[in-house]
């Protein structure tokens, strides 16, 4: 019998490899930069075409390579950060384990130029496919130029898997921002398709902070910072009326290296406990420096997990700088958190218990509140029938039409009919709107109880999906075009879902400058500013990661009904908007819950009226 073990070639093994370490474009960039790092440069510059897909450069003013180790850098674990095994506890540098430049010369077409200032003439070496096609002496400025093309053209599938330009850019941004925030002594450019989107010069940490995410952060940074012998942290951590829905900017970083850990999120989560709302979420940049022995980075090939010896203690200081800064600060919430979109949310913090759940999933709804709704008509059908041969046939209720079963037994359409038709007719049936937030709806076996603000936020939902199903919303001109201020990554993710925008009546005009105006809203959303609703829209999709079974137009259509129901927090309604509003909520696609999965109604029993004087 044949032997069935073989060794793979070296470039199959470099693919293999790859999978690992280069998963996208913004893979490349990220092992790129950081070796511009490592090498001490002071100036760095990252241009992108197609997304990354056609090509990564990255030229820096570093240290550069010699002519043997220009060549030597691509070989699978040649590195000159370690010598022994013990050096993985003394690591102070970005890279370590000599796999990347192997992995990315394996699936693309790479073009390095090089030069060190003691050589008078710099290196060019060009390889495709782990292949090396060229090697020559030429005239180059001090420093890298690495040029990465075409990544994984010799491997279709692979390519395949990359999602579209718009999403993969801002993979790239999210890359480009953390290298950009762990240096700030560093200065920065960011081109992609021939535009600079970032030119960060040298500067302080706050300054770069307010480069990289807009003028509006400046008003939440709040200084942290602590000493011990055993760990030091520095940084900023945001104040709590800015706080977001979403987990947006939270950056840790040990060492200068960013780092993902949810043991200490949670740390900075207890440490603002009771100065957040439920799934509301800071804004922090925390910056650990600690000997390199206690902690081992030689977790993941992409080095964002470390382990500490002794974690604990961590979450500790942690925790007691964050709140000693919060202190200081007298950072306790001026505003009314019920009135910001970003924070209407079914989600919990992290760290609080539960773990995320999707406000759309049908499973998880109560039986009570499905049944308060059927017993809303109970006692109504007796009435009906008894006038039902004498009453002219009333008008279809123009809520009522293509609506989706509501039980087994009784259709939305006929329910609709039946409160039409017993609103009209029945004139003991009553309904008041108590402290300009709740309706109560007066029933023969006690009371239904509607909350007038997730009622709306359910009827909107509905509106706003429908106009992004017919692709068909309404919209109003503003009277002076309003500029977006917002920045390059979300301007990214707002050309992502143009579409969906333009469909619920958003119209955006972009001027040779590459500014963005808004020139038309839609009708539904009143007098609210369309900026702000666009930003909560935004800040609703682009860190959803804990709901990825939800489309993006029920996200879009979420935020939207979250904000135009504003208005309706507290607002008084004279009976005919009360009617119409009990109307639109019965007739809409789920009148028990809003579209954050929050219950819209409570049934008061009769008993309960009678226990408050028993």
């Amino acid at each position: 019998m044949h032997d069935l073990i073989q060794l793979l070639p070296d470039a199959i093994a470099n693919q293999i490899a790859a999978g690992e370490v280069v998963q996208r474009p913004a893979s490349v960039v990220k092992e790129l930069m950081e070796n511009s790092i490592d090498a001490g440069a002071t100036q760095i510059q990252l241009i992108i075409k197609d997304a990354g897909k056609g090509i990564v450069q990255v030229i820096d003013n570093g240290s550069g390579m010699s002519e043997t180790d220009a060549r030597m850098c691509f070989e699978r674990h040649a590195t000159s950060k370690i010598r022994k095994a013990e050096d993985l506890f003394r690591i102070k540098t970005m890279g370590f384990r000599g796999e990347a430049m192997a992995s990315i010369a394996s699936v693309s077409q790479v073009e390095l130029k090089t030069r060190r200032p003691s050589d008078e003439l710099g290196t060019h070496i060009k390889i495709d496919g782990s292949v090396f096609k060229a090697q020559e002496n030429i005239q180059s400025p001090i420093g890298t130029s690495i040029a990465v093309k075409n990544l994984f053209y010799n491997i279709p599938a692979r390519r395949n898997f990359l999602k579209s330009n718009p999403v993969e850019i801002r993979h790239i941004l999210d890359e480009f921002q953390r290298i950009a925030l762990a240096h700030p002594e560093v200065s920065f450019s960011f081109i992609q398709n021939e535009q600079e989107t970032y030119a960060l010069p040298t500067e302080k940490l706050g300054k770069r902070i307010v480069d990289l995410f807009g003028k509006s952060y400046r008003e939440q940074l709040a200084s942290c910072e602590e000493n011990t012998n055993y760990v030091s942290i520095k940084g900023y951590v945001g104040k709590p009326e800015h706080a977001k829905k979403t987990r947006g900017e939270q950056f840790f970083f040990v060492n200068d290296r960013f780092i993902k850990n949810s043991y200490l999120n949670h740390a900075v989560m207890s440490a603002y406990e009771r100065l957040l709302p439920d799934g509301a979420f800071p804004f922090y940049v925390l910056f650990l420096s600690i000997d390199p022995q206690h902690i081992d980075i030689n977790v993941h090939p992409t080095k964002t997990e470390i382990k500490f010896d002794d974690e604990r203690s961590i979450y500790a200081i942690i925790q007691a700088a964050v709140r000693k800064t919060l202190s200081i600060h007298n950072l306790i919430p001026s505003l009314d958190f019920d009135s910001n979109v970003n924070f209407n949310s079914p989600f919990r913090a992290e760290g609080r218990g539960q773990e995320p759940q999707s406000a759309y999933t049908e499973s998880h709804k109560p039986k009570a509140a499905h049944d308060a709704w059927k017993q809303l008509y109970e006692g109504l059908q007796n009435n009906i029938d008894a006038f039902e041969q004498q009453a002219p046939a009333p008008q279809a209720n123009l809520f009522a039409s293509g609506i989706n079963s509501f039980d087994e037994s009784t259709t939305i359409q006929s329910k609709a009919n039946a409160w039409e038709r017993g609103t009209e007719i029945n004139n003991k049936l009553q309904y008041i709107q108590v402290l300009n937030k709740y309706i109560i709806v007066s029933m023969s076996n006690g009371a239904l109880v509607i909350d007038q603000k997730r009622a709306y936020q359910r009827i909107m939902y509905d509106q706003f999906m429908e106009n992004l199903n017919r692709k068909n919303g309404a919209s109003q001109q503003v009277l002076f075009p309003q500029l977006m201020t917002i920045n390059p990554a979300d301007q990214v993710l707002l050309a992502e879902i143009g579409a969906e925008i333009n469909d619920l009546g958003f119209r955006l005009e972009t001027n040779e400058q590459g500014q963005t105006h808004i020139v038309g809203v839609p009708t539904e959303i009143g007098d609210e500013d369309g900026q702000s609703i666009l930003e909560g829209i935004l800040e609703q999709i682009k860190h959803a990661a804990s709901d990825l079974d939800v489309k993006r137009s029920e996200k879009i259509a979420q935020s939207m009904a979250n904000r135009s129901a504003i208005r309706f927090q507290q607002r008084a309604l004279n009976q005919e908007e009360t009617r119409s509003l009990i109307e639109q909520l019965f007739a809409s696609t789920n009148p028990n819950f809003s579209p954050n999965g929050e219950s819209i109604s409570q049934m008061m029993p009769m008993a309960s009226f009678e226990g408050l004087f028993s």
